[in-house]
């Protein structure tokens, strides 16, 4: 079993009153999805005007925050919106003095394999976000899946039909691909909780938080991120190792 949380993504405090944005609120956040049973961390921090940032200080202040009151892997997005120039991006990973142990790249965005080189290079691990079958042909086209820390599959798609859809399409391309490297399948959104259970039963790793959905499986919302963890975890059963 692993269910890694994703504390708060692109999320604001109008979207759910317990997204998680400075480095207190995210070690906050990160300590009770821990006591929930989560086995890894995965945000989004914030610069001082409170979008998502590449930045040293506020990559190196999450990350510190966070692994002041936790003992499990702390990882960072990479998005191509947050710096939309590839070499912006590879610049500010450069800058980084505080290092978390892994970093999600999209590998459709431009630059990601270059940017997946740079992280690596540095001693952070790298997940390949795959949004797609043409994601992932070009991961396994690059040859970087076995250098991966975790290969996310991650149909983001709102109707359900097309999310298993395309979660085909990529377990098509990666059919015997990095048979060593961890894959981890989640949806977004409407699709959040029928795609874990699919991933629970493919004996895929996990990941569910605010990023992803605000609600529980009822479809009502969730008081923060620790309601959601306890849920995907109780979805492995009670035999769960």
């Amino acid at each position: 079993m692993f269910v890694k949380a994703c504390l708060n993504g692109a999320r604001r405090v109008e979207d759910h009153p317990a997204v998680p944005r400075s480095p207190a609120e995210l070690a906050a956040a990160a300590a009770d999805v821990v006591a929930a049973g989560a086995a890894a961390i995965h945000m989004h921090p914030r610069g001082d005007d409170g979008a998502e940032s590449l930045d040293a200080s506020a990559i190196g202040a999450a990350v510190a925050a966070v692994r002041a009151v936790v003992d499990v892997p702390v990882g960072v997005s990479t998005g191509a919106w947050f710096l939309p120039e590839p070499a912006d991006r590879l610049n500010a990973v450069a800058g980084w003095d505080i290092l978390p142990d892994f970093a999600s790249v999209n590998i459709h965005e431009a630059g990601a394999l270059d940017l997946a080189d740079a992280l690596l290079a540095r001693g952070v691990g790298v997940e390949a976000g795959l949004w797609h079958g043409d994601a992932a042909r070009l991961l396994v086209g690059s040859g970087l899946a076995d250098r991966c820390t975790r290969l996310l599959i991650e149909p983001l798609m709102p109707e359900l039909d097309d999310a298993l859809a395309a979660t085909a399409d990529m377990e098509r391309e990666l059919d015997g691909v990095a048979p060593g490297v961890p894959r981890l399948l989640h949806g977004f959104g409407a699709t959040s909780w029928a795609v874990l259970d699919v991933a629970v039963e493919r004996g895929y790793q996990v990941r569910i938080g605010l990023e992803d959905t605000v609600v529980g499986r009822d479809g009502t919302p969730v008081s923060g991120n620790a309601d959601l963890v306890r849920a995907a975890v109780a979805a492995f059963g009670p035999t769960a190792p």
